[in-house]
């Protein structure tokens, strides 16, 4: 009988110590999951958080940074900010935001009462802008200077209508405008705006000594246009830093102007003097053109006088009544002072 017993109580307690054993595994493992999140856990807790282990090892199995996560929502609620719950903080993790600048702004602009809800904060922080720069400009404005020294240009230039050029750096004070934050123009935009104004404000100035007297009349002429519309600031005021005088562009232009109008004219006075000389060229042309006309002309003469001589139309007696004539028209041209002293037909009379 004893024998019979002993058996049976060796597998009884073998099978207790595997189950002992297997019940100390698990505790191990259960102690060293509560470990890895009972810290943040306490930490939660003691601040009132609200953040469960439950909700510890949701994150931990949806690769959420925990402690991210758990500080932003221990800022919060010590910031008595508690409308945000740790699921608003997980989406907009998992949405590749910024969790930590988010709150920090958040909890700036709360103290500053400054109307910012955690929908648009994480809208502002997912299009790339830095949300904590944007809620300290808001409260504390910053000053931009026109021209940015950045892309290497130090003054905005301009001409007034007397033609001395004026170099101009103005100082641009704004701050955050949060409503317009998201797809609002940016800091470039205002500094393009300004730097046309200055030059559309100087350029209708009469003379540049109206602008160095009085150089405010550059600022109210600028932020009267309302610059800042469409952009993500609020121009608060504009101040002109400098003026100096550069050239008198307006000398320059006109000698320039003089000088091409001199180029001009000549060119058309030697397309002119051109224009002369070819047509005294075509002149000439003619007139030799028209004397061979005529000499081909006279050597006709002597033709038709042998035909008239053989065909009987025309005597010896004729023929010397004829020069006679000429020699007598020869000698009244030369007495008269015609050149040359040669008639018509060519030749000098004989005595």
């Amino acid at each position: 009988m004893l024998s019979a017993i002993s058996p049976m109580l060796g597998e009884t307690s073998n099978g207790f110590l595997i189950f002992l054993i297997v019940l100390g595994l698990v505790g191990l493992i259960v102690l060293f999951v509560i470990g890895r999140f009972i810290n943040l856990w306490i930490q939660a807790f003691s601040s009132g958080a609200g953040v469960s282990m439950i909700s510890l090892i949701g994150m931990y199995l949806r690769k959420v940074d925990m402690r991210t996560i758990t500080l932003a929502k221990i800022q919060l609620v010590k910031a008595k900010i508690q409308e945000i719950s740790t699921n608003d903080l997980e989406s907009h993790y998992l949405a590749g935001g910024r969790v930590i600048n988010v709150v920090h702004a958040i909890i700036a602009a709360n103290r500053a009462a400054i109307d910012l809800d955690w929908k648009k904060a994480c809208a502002i922080d997912l299009a790339g802008r830095d949300i904590i720069d944007a809620v300290r400009t808001s409260v504390d404005p910053k000053v931009i200077d026109v021209p940015n020294p950045k892309f290497g240009k130090q003054t905005i230039d301009a001409v007034a209508k007397d033609g001395i050029q004026l170099k101009a750096k103005a100082r641009v004070t704004v701050r955050t405008n949060i409503r317009q934050l998201i797809g609002g123009a940016t800091e470039e935009t205002i500094v393009a705006r300004v730097g046309e104004g200055i030059v559309s404000a100087i350029g209708s100035a009469d003379t540049y000594k109206m602008v160095l007297e009085n150089p405010d009349r550059i600022s109210k002429a600028v932020l009267a246009k309302g610059l800042d519309a469409g952009t993500s600031f609020e121009i608060l005021s504009i101040d002109i830093a400098d003026v100096d005088v550069g050239e008198n562009v307006g000398s320059k232009l006109q000698a320039d102007q003089a000088e091409a109008d001199k180029r001009r004219f000549q060119a058309e006075a030697e397309k002119r003097r051109a224009m002369a000389i070819a047509l005294a060229a075509e002149n000439k042309a003619k007139i030799e053109e028209n004397r061979a006309l005529v000499t081909l002309a006279e050597a006709e003469v002597p033709k038709a006088m042998a035909d008239a001589f053989r065909k009987g139309n025309m005597g010896i007696m004729d023929y010397y009544r004829m020069k006679n004539v000429q020699a007598d028209t020869m000698m009244r041209e030369s007495i008269g002072g015609a050149p040359g002293g040669e008639a018509s037909g060519g030749e000098k009379r004989t005595t």
